[in-house]
């Protein structure tokens, strides 16, 4: 699931990887690692734009199965380590890390009218049990309900996949 929002700066993203993709072949730098069966069907796979990956590594390490050097994605723990920077640049007094971003969004679609089976899916829960811990949010009461008339003018409900007797 790909939000509208970032289908721009993710296209100039992918051109800014096809460029520095570009040079790095130029330049004759190694490609990506691959699974040691397809490598051999395969020989000039990890050199191809298709099994690039859209994080990369900002360096090399050595491939388990050749031993060569090779381009890896970007490893999660950067990733938690620039959420925990941003964090703390942001001087955020409550504790926050990338699975807080996996409970807020799991928590805004159930707000948004979202049903648990649909949330079930997207999280990759195999338990629903799992996915109800989320539901915990939604005992608002009725002072909690928003009225349809506070929406902003224009907004329209989002579609939830309801058929459309119940539209």
């Amino acid at each position: 699931m790909l939000p509208q929002a970032l289908h721009l700066p993710l296209r100039a993203h992918l051109t800014r990887l096809r460029e520095w993709f570009q040079e790095e072949r130029r330049r004759g730098a190694p490609g990506v690692t691959l699974p040691h069966a397809l490598a051999r069907k395969y020989p000039q796979a990890g050199v191809q734009w298709g099994w690039q990956y859209l994080f990369p590594a900002a360096g090399l390490c050595r491939d388990p199965y050749s031993g060569e050097p090779v381009r890896h994605h970007l490893h999660e723990k950067g990733v938690q380590r620039a959420v925990q920077s941003a964090v703390r640049r942001a001087g955020l007094s409550q504790p926050a890390s990338c699975h807080t971003l996996r409970h807020s969004f799991a928590t805004h679609l159930l707000e948004d009218g979202y049903d648990v089976r649909t949330l079930q899916e997207l999280l990759g829960h195999s338990d629903l049990k799992t996915t109800m811990i989320y539901t915990h949010v939604l005992s608002k009461g009725a002072g909690g309900v928003r009225s349809p008339l506070d929406r902003p003018v224009g907004a329209a409900p989002a579609d939830r996949g309801a058929p459309a007797a119940q539209k």
